[in-house]
């Protein structure tokens, strides 16, 4: 009785572990490799499949998502024999999951190998100076490489990127004291045309608040003389308004004297010709104003010419 138990726990076991390899799940976006004894036979796609249990075998599984792989700074000589170190970053897919398996080794390490040839061919036709500045023909070119010489392989490079191109220090060192010297040339040069602009504004300014002075001064002037010819005409109106005779204008003249002399600077008078006859007129007036006495006699003529008395102190 216990032979036959333990051959039924064996049967179940076996029955078991065939149907295990029977049933054979494969995630999405992954392949299968089957084999059978030894010889490939088909790919496994994605989902439930089923296969012949310990005779056909799952060689390789493979994703066939796109995949990221960094490659190490690779030293890379250019045209100008100047060493720099390259960092490369290659994006690519697998699209055939047999020829990826049996087509090639290790298409990684392929890759790799044949990034680095390539990366070497075409720095080699370039100086330092288009090396740094052409990074997006430099992608161009190693990816059009790529591509075709990884398309047998079933796989398809959709993109490569140069992470960083690092030259030698004693290049960076001059690099970065040009750059320095750029940057301090551009400063003066913007600080010299921040001065100029400053200086023409300026002047600019100057400019206009001197014709606005000038234009001032002249419309002041025009309506100071406006005001003076008004004023003048003001006067000569009232004088004819009010027509003064002889005796107004001798008086007006005594009242004057009194201003000349005002000073201590005025050392002597000038009398003017007309003061005679002022004084006739205003001898005439005080005659008449006394009731017939006699007026003080101005007999003496002033001579048209002028005469200096002395001042009175």
């Amino acid at each position: 009785m216990s032979a036959v138990i333990i051959v039924l726990i064996i049967l179940v076991v076996l029955v078991f572990i065939a149907l295990i390899k029977t049933i054979q799940v494969i995630p999405q976006a992954s392949a299968a490799i089957v084999e059978r004894f030894g010889r490939y036979t088909r790919t496994l796609n994605a989902g439930l499949n089923i296969v012949v249990p310990f005779i056909d075998t799952i060689r390789n599984r493979i994703d066939l998502r796109e995949q990221v792989v960094p490659f190490p700074p690779q030293p890379v000589i250019t045209q100008d024999n100047l060493v720099v170190n390259i960092d490369t970053v290659i994006y690519y897919q697998v699209t055939d999951a047999r020829a990826a398996t049996y087509e090639v080794a290790s298409y990684i390490q392929a890759i790799e190998q044949l990034t680095v040839t390539t990366l070497r061919n075409i720095i080699g036709g370039m100086d330092l100076e288009r090396t740094l500045t052409s990074r997006e023909d430099i992608n161009a070119a190693l990816r059009g490489v790529l591509d075709e010489a990884t398309g047998k392989w079933g796989i398809r490079v959709n993109r490569v990127e140069l992470k960083a191109i690092e030259p030698p220090t004693s290049i960076q060192d001059s690099m970065e004291k040009q750059m320095r010297a750029d940057r301090d040339k551009r400063a003066a040069i913007l600080q010299a045309e921040g001065v100029r602009q400053s200086e023409i504004l300026r002047a600019e300014g100057e400019k206009q608040s001197a014709i606005l002075r000038a234009e001032g001064e002249s419309q002041a002037a025009a309506l100071r003389a406006e005001g003076e010819a008004q004023a003048v005409r003001t006067v000569f109106e009232a004088i004819h308004a009010g027509d003064p005779d002889q005796k107004l204008l001798s008086y007006q003249y005594l009242q004057m004297l009194p201003k000349i002399a005002e000073g201590d600077a005025n050392k002597l008078w000038i009398v003017p010709s007309e003061i005679g006859d002022a004084l006739k007129g205003l001898s005439g007036a005080l005659g008449t104003m006394g009731q017939g006495a006699p007026a003080p006699s101005f007999t003496k003529d002033v001579p048209p010419a002028r005469r200096e008395e002395p001042t009175v102190d």
